[in-house]
């Protein structure tokens, strides 16, 4: 295999110019860095990772922390970021905390501390303060993606608005009965999505003249086999059945799509239903929802730390960026009959 010396030869500069060329550290005219490309490629030459880590400390390798990797919104994001990642010449390196605290604790504390990546992503997870401070204490970069962490470039979306925005929708066809399925006890532990969630839902309601019924919410897991069985227990009261049920995600709601079903209802004639996320499954299911864009999401996550791990491509954003949502309106969601 051919090495630096014969690129640098072919391509009529120094070694360290190849080195700069290559790595993209330093400053290197375009026509020149191009003519060293050609070269490397004529020759088949491929930049040492190990090498350039040795020179530049960097391993152009990123940490992505996740609390779940079978859940379809965290593969999405994790999607987006790759891509990213792969545009600017990094790898990426999965963490998932699915274990427990054992593996949280020996990730947090050994394999990101050893200065295996460059920065870190951390996606729905609220560090701690210990956590938190063992990363800023060794200058990685991090960025969060789905609530505000201290001192940390955040990617976050308003859960209040979004869930209110939701049960707008439903408000908006006449239904003042309307359900939530939200999140049990844990799904509570990062960044208080389901409370979010809820919160949203009945601020809608007070805002248009209408008391939130405990009776109307149920807890599920955000899975579809847990909106199932929420659905059957919101649709099973024949006295206080609602005419629409807003679920905290689109899993959930497509399990209650099931549920209604199997109960003899018909959506959207006698329930509307309507989720966030834009699951893969939702265009199928002719779900009305509230989509997130989890796979920008994760570019934007990489953008962020592109700007900070290089400084001079464009000038710091904002400490926290707010994610864009936007309301999808499909066959699951119509006027309320006027059977309720």
């Amino acid at each position: 295999m051919a090495g630096i010396q014969e690129v640098a030869e072919l391509a009529g500069v120094s070694t360290a110019t190849v080195s700069r060329a290559l790595s993209g550290n330093g400053h290197v005219s375009l026509s020149t860095r191009a003519r060293v490309a050609e070269a490397a490629e004529a020759l088949g030459y491929v930049v040492s990772s190990n090498a350039s880590s040795l020179a530049t400390g960097r391993t152009r390798n990123v940490g992505v922390v996740i609390p779940f990797l079978n859940k379809w919104f965290y593969s999405s994001v994790i999607e987006g970021a790759e891509s990213a990642l792969l545009a600017n010449g990094y790898d990426l390196t999965l963490y998932n905390l699915g274990g427990g605290g054992d593996e949280r604790r020996s990730v947090f504390e050994h394999f990101l501390l050893r200065k295996r990546v460059d920065a870190v992503i951390a996606i729905s997870l609220e560090l701690t303060p210990a956590e938190l401070t063992g990363l800023l204490n060794i200058n990685k970069p991090i960025v969060g993606v789905g609530g505000p962490l201290a001192g940390v470039r955040t990617l976050s979306i308003d859960d209040v608005s979004v869930a209110r925005l939701a049960t707008e929708h439903l408000l908006s066809l006449g239904h003042t009965s309307i359900g939530h399925i939200g999140g049990n006890e844990q799904s509570e532990r990062d960044f208080h999505l389901p409370t979010n969630r809820r919160v949203g839902y009945e601020a809608a309601l007070q805002a248009a003249g209408i008391s939130p019924d405990p009776e109307l919410f149920q807890r599920a897991d955000f899975t579809i086999r847990g909106g199932y069985a929420a659905g059957k227990q919101l649709f099973g009261n024949p006295r206080k059945r609602p005419s629409a049920v807003f679920a905290a995600s689109d899993e959930m709601a497509i399990g209650t799509i099931l549920a209604a079903r199997d109960l003899g209802l018909r959506v959207p004639d006698d329930i509307s239903v309507i989720g966030i996320d834009d699951h893969e499954l939702s265009d199928f299911f002719g779900l009305t929802t509230i989509a997130q864009f989890p796979q920008l999401q994760g570019r934007k996550a990489v953008e962020i730390l592109m700007e900070q791990l290089h400084p001079s491509l464009r000038a710091q954003g904002t400490l926290n960026t707010a994610l864009p949502y936007e309301l999808i309106v499909r066959s699951s969601t119509a006027m309320r009959s006027r059977t309720y």
